[in-house]
């Protein structure tokens, strides 16, 4: 069996570095697309008023 202590390996660092590149939220699309659900039900409740 293996110990339990965990040990920081030499790969560890780069793969680090890898995810603090890519996993991150796409706040820009999320922010456009709540922008863009906002504007289409405005103008739905503008359209079935009139």
């Amino acid at each position: 069996m293996k110990p339990m202590i965990w040990h920081p390996e030499n790969k560890d660092e780069k793969v680090n570095q890898y995810l603090d590149r890519m996993n991150h939220a796409p706040y820009g699309t999320i922010i456009i697309l709540a922008l863009g659900l906002f504007f289409l039900f405005t103008f739905v409740v503008l359209v079935g008023v009139f």
